[in-house]
């Protein structure tokens, strides 16, 4: 059975309407199996940037810490799935993953490619840099260790909204990509991934990936997704193909908390795919 990680951070994303991510969190959580799930207790402060570039940075450094502490109270053995909050709680996930899978695949669903740096980004936000965290291009707390997830082993599915500055990036650094309109196809994503040679992957959902026909709890939706449907098949492909090291779902920020049953089916449906 799978363990659940509880993170309802909101410091690392550039949304007005942020903390509706601790909602988010919180409604999904309630729809788990209790002794499954571990809850990060995650601050209310928004934190400083410390100089760093990264906004809200000291309170990111403190709900890491909490994030990798409950990470470690699970065997080696299980599969952790992540649920957030921001982005940024993945990091952490694929940490842990990479540390017990010598050649461990990432593939990143979300709307955008989150490769910005400090230096880069409009907003300072640490969601949209966190890919560029797990490939090692950010300087630790926040980032990973360069060379534990290489570029080569991670695939971005479904970005659609890049800035400037991530195009070059993504470019640069030699991603592998697929298009919203190339995941119908499945058998090639999971094809994409097996040929990096990985003996395990992490998945990683941002709901944004999805068309926001499908689901209405986004604080920055980007239209011509993919459908709830095809995100389960693509999950389900990559998990036939490789040992699933760890998960996470992460962006749900629904208007008010009844407003999140409206978005619930298709979200358990996902959780379903990954757990």
């Amino acid at each position: 059975m799978a363990c659940f990680v509880i993170v309802p951070q909101w410091q690392g994303s550039p949304s007005p309407r942020a903390m509706q991510l601790i909602d988010g969190a919180q409604a999904i959580a309630g729809d788990l199996p209790r002794s499954s799930c571990t809850i990060v207790d995650v601050p209310y402060e928004a934190g400083e940037s410390v100089e760093t570039g990264i906004h809200r940075f000291s309170a990111l450094t403190k709900v890491r810490a909490l994030a990798e502490k409950a990470l470690a109270d699970h065997d080696h053995g299980d599969a952790v799935v992540m649920i957030g909050g921001d982005c940024g709680v993945a990091v952490p996930g694929i940490g842990r993953a990479a540390g017990h899978h010598d050649r461990l695949a990432v593939v990143w669903f979300d709307a955008h490619p989150d490769l910005h740096t400090p230096d880069s980004s409009p907003s300072g936000a640490f969601s949209g840099m966190a890919l560029r965290a797990v490939i090692g291009d950010m300087p630790e707390p926040l980032g990973l260790a360069a060379g534990m997830v290489p570029a080569e082993r991670v695939l971005l599915a479904g970005a659609r909204d890049y800035d400037p500055a991530e195009s070059d990036a993504a470019a640069t650094i030699g991603l592998a990509v697929r298009d919203a309109g190339d995941l119908m196809d499945t058998e090639a994503l999971a094809d994409a991934v097996a040929a990096t040679g990985a003996d395990a992957v992490y998945i990683h959902v941002d709901l944004d990936v999805l068309d926001p026909a499908q689901i209405s709890g986004l604080n920055a939706p980007v239209p011509f997704g993919i459908s709830g449907a095809e995100l389960v098949a693509a999950i389900a492909a990559l998990r036939a193909r490789l040992p699933l090291a760890g998960a996470s779902i992460t962006g749900f920020a629904p208007s008010t908390p009844a407003a999140a049953v409206d978005d619930l089916g298709t979200i358990l449906r996902i959780v379903g795919a990954l757990a």
